[in-house]
């Protein structure tokens, strides 16, 4: 079982990623509405997977994703944001994200992206 968490600043969003998981073999252990609740969630739960929006307030995506991955836990990072601007996510991707999902998504898409996260963990 893969333990997930999800960190948006939209109720909406999160209720969104969170319905699409309710039979995988991925459990929701967290949720967070912003870059510094995400870090204190993450060090409680310890997810391995993360579904991470860039826009956010108190502490952006690109940082929080930049002080969870320097932590060195192999947790994978999925970006999911309306951010499509390519250097916005070219540089989510420099400081450890390992993939993107552009909003708005559907279920499959996430899913799909999801997957290909888990995989990249086994192989790794």
């Amino acid at each position: 079982m893969h333990k997930l968490m999800v960190v948006d600043d939209s109720n909406i969003i999160r209720n969104r990623i969170e319905r699409s998981f309710t039979a995988d073999n991925i459990e929701i252990v967290a949720t967070a509405t912003n870059g510094l609740e995400a870090i204190q969630q993450f060090d409680i739960h310890q997810p391995d997977l993360i579904t991470m929006d860039l826009t956010m307030p108190h502490m952006d995506g690109l940082e929080c994703i930049r002080r969870i991955v320097a932590k060195q836990t192999g947790v994978s990072i999925l970006v999911v944001s309306a951010l499509s601007d390519k250097a916005t996510a070219l540089k989510a991707l420099k400081y450890g994200a390992r993939g993107f999902l552009c909003k708005p998504f559907n279920e499959e898409a996430l899913t799909q992206a999801l997957n290909k996260l888990l995989q990249y963990k086994v192989v790794k």
